[in-house]
């Protein structure tokens, strides 16, 4: 009652002051027409019982949630965070014989949609399936050289892999198989531990037990539902990344292109260029280079053809094949393998062999297996996750990343049993599926029996495919991974991310694929940590004709009030965060102070903190707040909260800083709290 009769005391004297004025211009005559209409407006809705309704009403205060049992809120976080998506749901109120079913579908997606397959669907399938056959079999043997293994080993990545993927995978367009930045890496990683030409049987026995320590990670991180680290790899720091990698692939390939016998182990852009230069004079053979040119030529064009035409997506597809047979056809008849062309010579016939027991279980090579293994499953989550996402949103459709973490997993441990390396979701193979029309995971299937196929009786039929293809091949592949454009697009948006992008960008080009690859881990932290140690902080002020209150910065007509600061933080206030906090606010009001100094406005009485973006506080942040109460105290000014969020009220008020400063002195909004603000300075005038 006594702030009802206060707030009617106030509005009185409004009142008043409002038919003073207009007396007093009315005389004058001062005052426009547009002035005298703004006030009487102001005395009718002063006058109006709906106004004075609305100002005898009782302000609302902000709620404080109920108390939450210990063991349930503890529960309800750890669901949140792990199992956001309540992935079972759909067991709820079913059969027990239902739930079997439901469960066998969630880990073989196959046996949902295989239900509804139909001819149609096939016939999409196989087209889509025998193109990315057409394409993957020569890309195949290029990337198994990149990774310094024999190329039968490329092939049985294509073999075993998509299979197992097709039967557990959710994703209906992501092609199979090995790709150039994982076999990069992986042989990058493989070759600082073992020689491959010195030990060749040791680096291909840790070969596969670094894919299977690639699976064994994937798997984990699926059925604990870790998804969220991938996460942790920027945008940024991965197209830097790629770029890179496409760059140090293509400079890899110059042996083959140029025909170089003698060349670097190293990947850096200084000693490759130093051995191709260093080869120039005796190292470098015509006819291979007139043939990895011509083909390479023959490789763009026909991409070019394809991006030109989306008809003619095929033509790009099935060039690295062509490529391969004239090519092929070209030396055989020819005899240019006598006159230096470097060829591939043998690629073992036959399916898969087993490989369980070459896999390093115990011994030096275990640890070294486990560490190469993480970071190629890391980076090759990246790759597929963010494929199968990329098509799923052009389809329509939900992916569910953790699943697809659990079947890349599945196939990659049955894949190192089965003399497999690294496989994951590739781009170029997963574009062209997808521009072939293919529907379900069923075209995986078809160009796994094409490899299996070739293996069986075609094998023998690349003994004279030329190095120098592969090569172009490859160049052709990886080009598409420099991408300009998201470089250009991330620099307009964002320069902490193009710094992100370039250093990974610079450090694998200039030291090695795992030294970028920690450029770009660390920079994507840095940022993080920044972000959270160095919130943004802002001043508000009123929108005119409004009780809206904005960034003065975002909004330059908005009016500050005077007597008051209002500030927003814009974060969670943390102990990493807390101090940086309090200091910048005072900073803030120090500021405020000279500039009213100067201009000789009122002094400021009131400072509001706006915590509508505030979604946590922990006790370092409410140590803080004393702090900054206690200063402020000492100037003689009040602390106002405005709008803090339920997990916030709650720990103010456990924390008992809400009755410190005052119940009274924390509104819902701004507008209650410069309202009150402007009740107390009349009432103190």
């Amino acid at each position: 009652k006594h702030e009802s009769h206060r707030m009617w005391r106030t509005k009185k004297r409004r009142w008043k002051q409002i038919s003073g004025e207009l007396i007093v211009h009315s005389f004058m005559g001062h005052s426009t027409d547009e002035n005298l209409e703004t006030k009487e407006m102001d005395i009718r809705s002063l006058s109006s019982p709906r106004h004075q309704a609305q100002n005898m009403q009782y302000i609302h205060k902000v709620g404080v949630p109920p108390k939450q049992n210990l063991f349930k809120e503890f529960k309800d976080t750890v669901k949140e965070t792990l199992f956001s998506d309540d992935p079972l749901h759909q067991f709820k109120d079913q059969t027990n014989s239902r739930k079997f079913i439901l469960g066998i579908q969630a880990v073989f997606p196959i046996f949902e949609w295989g239900r509804s397959y139909n001819l149609t669907k096939f016939r999409g399938d196989l087209i889509a399936g025998l193109t990315i056959a057409s394409l993957c079999i020569p890309q195949d043997i290029g990337y198994a050289k990149l990774a310094n293994l024999k190329p039968q080993y490329g092939l049985y990545s294509s073999f075993v892999p998509p299979l197992i993927y097709a039967f557990m995978g959710s994703s209906r367009d992501i092609a199979i198989g090995p790709v150039a930045v994982v076999s990069l890496l992986l042989g990058t990683l493989l070759q600082n531990e073992i020689d491959s030409t010195a030990h060749p049987t040791e680096y291909q026995r840790l070969a596969f037990t670094a894919t299977f320590f690639a699976g064994i990670t994937q798997v984990t991180l699926g059925f604990l539902r870790l998804g969220f680290l991938i996460d942790f790899l920027s945008h940024a720091a991965i197209v830097g990344f790629m770029g890179g990698a496409a760059i140090t692939i293509s400079l890899q390939q110059l042996k083959g292109f140029l025909g170089i016998k003698k060349f670097t182990k190293k990947s850096d852009i200084i000693s490759v260029m130093h051995s191709v230069w260093g080869s120039v004079h005796h190292g470098w053979n015509w006819e291979t280079i007139l043939i990895g040119v011509t083909f390479l030529s023959f490789l763009l064009f026909a991409k070019f053809i394809g991006k030109k035409n989306k008809k003619f997506f095929w033509v790009p597809a099935i060039a690295p094949l062509i490529s391969v047979i004239l090519s092929t056809f070209f030396v055989y008849i020819t005899h240019a393998d006598k006159r230096g062309v470097a060829i591939v010579k043998h690629i073992e016939k036959g399916i898969n062999p087993p490989s369980v027991d070459e896999i390093y279980f115990s011994g030096e090579y275990l640890g070294k297996g486990f560490k190469i293994g993480v970071v190629a499953a890391m980076i090759a989550l990246t790759e597929a996750i963010a494929i199968g996402r990329t098509f799923a949103s052009m389809k329509d459709y939900q992916l569910d990343g953790n699943k697809e973490m659990v079947a890349l997993g599945a196939m990659n441990v049955v894949g190192s049993m089965t003399s497999c390396y690294v496989a994951t979701g590739s781009f170029s193979r997963s574009a062209v599926n997808y521009m072939a029309g293919c529907q379900t995971a069923v075209s995986n299937i078809v160009m796994s029996c094409v490899v299996f196929l070739t293996l069986k009786f075609l094998t023998p039929l690349f003994k004279y495919t030329p190095n120098a293809i592969l090569s172009a091949i490859i160049i052709s592949a990886v080009i598409n991974l420099i991408d300009f454009q998201a470089a250009i697009l991330i620099w307009k948006i964002d320069k902490f991310d193009f710094v992100a992008c370039f250093g990974a960008f610079f450090g694998v080009i200039f030291a090695s694929v795992e030294i970028g690859l920690l450029i770009a881990v660390s920079i994507s932290f840095a940022k993080i940590l920044l972000q959270v140690t160095r919130p943004r902080t802002a001043i508000l002020g009123k929108l005119p004709g409004t009780t809206v209150y904005r960034n003065i910065q975002q909004y330059p007509e908005a009016n500050k009030i005077p007597g008051v600061l209002i500030v927003r933080v814009d974060s969670a206030i943390y102990f990493s965060n807390s101090n940086y906090i309090k200091e910048r606010i005072l900073r803030w009001l120090a500021h405020e102070e000279e500039h009213i100094k100067a201009d000789y406005q009122p002094r400021i009485q009131f400072l509001i903190v706006e915590m509508s973006p505030v979604t946590d506080i922990d006790t370092s942040g409410i140590h803080a707040f004393e702090e900054l109460y206690r200063s402020l105290q000492k100037r003689d000014m009040q602390l106002i909260l405005a709008n803090p969020g339920p997990v916030v009220i709650d720990k103010l008020h456990a924390s008992k800083f809400a009755n410190l400063i005052g119940q009274d002195k924390i509104f819902l909004t701004v507008a209650d709290a410069i309202s009150s603000c402007s009740t107390k300075s009349v009432e103190e005038a």
